[in-house]
């Protein structure tokens, strides 16, 4: 390369160079801020919480526990399996954050529902890198965990199992779990009108379930409109469809008790299927029928603790 090339690539750098200088301190002056970050957020590591986790950690493992809604072996376990797909790689213009305080701050986030303008005082981390890393991180818990925490039963053998386990523990036989939605508080989506707007009068998106009889999620949806009734909700998932078209591989008749269907219970929101059974009407109810009405109750009401004792562990699940 001759001395003019060379001469005019430097020209170009300096240029380039000179463009971004020009382009930060436009951004500066259109932001009305003096600096690009600010020197408590640039010292997380002396004003955010990390420091009080570390001394929790090494002498209250039982405040540790009730600020990260989990013992700090099962929050090691989570982040060991997290660590790979959390990691970022470090620039020269900054250090990334740690996948430890990526989880941390997700945690809070779900522990208490605070918003991330709230939540940035005490994690140290800006409001807006906060709404990307607590929804990715989300994203990768359920794709870690999904196939361990949230399986569905695939055989008749495993359906068989959940069945023994409702008629042990409930009375209840043929169950292969207790259906229900549960509305969730979001803010109002722009431009969305009425149709998160539900009945409990505040926007909120369905986690419809079904729950086994050891209050275990064996199935879950989440999104649909708050204005949607529960047997509206349940008909719109793939859990209604195969349900529908027989791809659940549920166990047969002559396979169930007494020769009756295999059933998932429910309540009187939803209609009354082959598979699925709710409760009879509270008018004219003889003997039999409120017998009947009691015992499902009894069972469907694992889903009903299933919600509260999730929602008392995340309160962002609060409904």
């Amino acid at each position: 390369m001759d001395t003019r090339n060379r001469t005019s690539m430097n020209k170009k750098k300096i240029v380039a160079a000179a463009g971004l200088v020009a382009v930060y301190n436009y951004m500066l002056k259109r932001k009305n801020i003096s600096k690009w970050v600010k020197n408590w957020i640039a010292n997380r590591n002396v004003f955010g919480h990390m420091s009080l986790l570390r001394e929790l950690s090494d002498n209250e493992p039982n405040d540790l526990k009730k600020y990260l809604r989990m013992t700090a072996s099962d929050f090691n376990n989570l982040l060991d399996l997290l660590r790979p797909h959390i990691s970022k790689q470090d620039t020269v213009m900054r250090q990334a954050i740690p996948p430890e305080e990526r989880l941390i701050a997700t945690l809070r986030f779900l522990a208490t529902g605070r918003s991330y303008e709230d939540l940035k005082f005490s994690t140290g981390i800006a409001a807006q890198t906060l709404g990307y890393i607590i929804p990715e991180t989300c994203k990768v818990i359920f794709d870690v965990l999904k196939k361990e925490y949230l399986k569905t039963p695939q055989t008749k053998k495993e359906w068989k199992e959940v069945a023994e386990g409702f008629k042990d523990r409930w009375q209840m036989i043929n169950c292969g779990g207790c259906i229900d939605g549960k509305h969730i508080h979001i803010t109002q989506p722009a431009k969305s009108g009425a149709l998160y707007y539900n009945y409990k009068n505040f926007y909120s998106v369905v986690l419809m379930a079904v729950v086994n009889h050891n209050y275990e999620f064996i199935y879950a949806d989440v999104g649909k409109q708050g204005r949607i009734s529960d047997g509206g909700v349940i008909q719109a998932t793939s859990f209604h469809n195969r349900l529908q078209n027989g791809s659940l591989n549920l166990p047969t008749n002559s396979e169930c008790d007494e020769g009756l269907n295999f059933v998932f219970i429910a309540d009187e929101a939803f209609a009354l299927e082959k598979h699925i059974l709710k409760p009879y009407p509270q008018k004219k109810l003889d003997y039999q029928k409120r017998i009947y009405n009691y015992r499902l109750a009894r069972a469907r009401n694992v889903v009903e603790n299933a919600f509260g004792l999730i929602a008392n562990r995340f309160r962002i699940m609060g409904g």
